[in-house]
């Protein structure tokens, strides 16, 4: 069965502080009994009540591997899939990014009335159609490799198919450019960062919303050395780097945004617990999503982890392991995300 290799550099978060200054506050965890059915009456609505314009793209075709369909548009330039299942994954990592934000679609300051605004990497477009019905009186593109966005969305929301490592084909003077977990998936993070800067008007904002690949744990309750956890999260960083991509790049955006001439830049740092341990009841909740898409990362890996030639049956092992990791509410572990946003200046050479 392949394992991380002993040779792996161990990663580290960076020493960054929440935007006020104060260093990340410890997560308490709950000291009895935690109820696993204590959200099972909570759901989360993706639909949207405003229905106008239809998706503009014609690309639908698709490709599949390992019995999970994958974007045919540049195919092979991005390993994770686009089907239901993964699209249903999509959604729940954004319910739980709400959670995490207190309902907050962004942290940048970008005022009360942005006119354009470009959401790189939609995914399923939650965010974008969210977005439009925040901003009315605005304009909102959501741009990705996968046509899988819904038909029906907000008059002010539309959708293209397009590379943002690309020349860009979706113009210039946007108000605000949105990314959510790209940087690890991008080849070239530092050119897609500068086509941003590029393509903003002065004055405009960028941001970056990005997990850390590694679990942490502040109370000793996870074992550093054969903590499961910790493994398999090296392992996919492992499988990502066959693709060029590394999963500890949300913790550096900022060195990338300044390298562009971004100023103003800012990051604020969340932690986001895994599994169910926590005290507080939306920390619990978050947890649980967290639970949840790592119990179905596996599947959602199947072309990555192929890459290193781990077998079916090997990555139903792994997916079981994790799972009962997952489960153990005596090991408290958790993981960084990261908000990075910085402004284009108001008079720029690169406007």
């Amino acid at each position: 069965m392949p394992s991380p290799k002993s040779s792996s550099p161990k990663l580290s978060p960076p020493k960054t502080e929440n935007d006020d200054g104060r260093p990340d506050d410890v997560i308490e965890a709950e000291d009895g009994l935690v109820e696993e059915d204590e959200f099972l009456a909570e759901g989360w609505d993706a639909s949207s009540s405003n229905a106008s314009t239809s998706v503009t793209s014609s690309v639908y075709q698709h490709a599949y591997e390992n019995g999970r369909r994958y974007h045919a548009y540049k195919h092979g330039r991005y390993p994770i899939p686009n089907d239901d299942l993964e699209q249903s994954r999509e959604d729940m990592k954004h319910a739980m990014m709400m959670e995490l934000t207190d309902g907050k679609l962004f942290l940048a300051p970008i005022g009360d009335n942005p006119r354009k605004i470009i959401d790189i990497g939609t995914g399923t477009g939650m965010w974008a159609i969210e977005m439009g019905d925040h901003f009315p009186g605005a304009e909102i593109l959501g741009l990705d490799l996968s046509p899988i966005q819904p038909q029906w969305v907000p008059p002010n929301v539309r959708f293209i198919i397009d590379d943002v490592e690309d020349e860009w084909a979706s113009g210039s003077g946007w108000d605000f450019a949105h990314f959510r977990t790209m940087a690890l998936v991008l080849r070239d993070l530092q050119k897609a960062v500068d086509q941003t800067f590029r393509h903003l008007k002065p004055g405009g904002w960028v941001e970056f919303q990005e997990s850390y690949g590694m679990p942490f744990c502040d109370d000793g309750s996870m074992d550093e050395e054969r903590d499961v956890m910790k493994q398999y999260f090296a392992l996919c960083g492992e499988a990502m780097a066959r693709f060029g991509l590394q999963l500890d790049l949300g913790s550096r955006v900022g060195e990338y945004l300044e390298r562009a001439g971004f100023v103003n830049v800012a990051c604020v740092r969340k932690k986001l617990p895994v599994g169910t341990w926590p005290r507080d009841k939306t920390l619990r909740l978050i947890g649980l999503y967290v639970r949840e898409a790592l119990a179905q990362s596996t599947a959602s890996l199947v072309k990555v982890f192929a890459g290193i030639g781990m077998s079916e049956t090997e990555r139903e092992v792994w997916a079981a392991r994790v799972r009962e990791t997952a489960r153990d509410s005596s090991i408290h572990r958790y993981c960084y995300y990261y908000f990075w946003y910085g402004q284009k200046p108001e008079e720029s050479d690169g406007a």
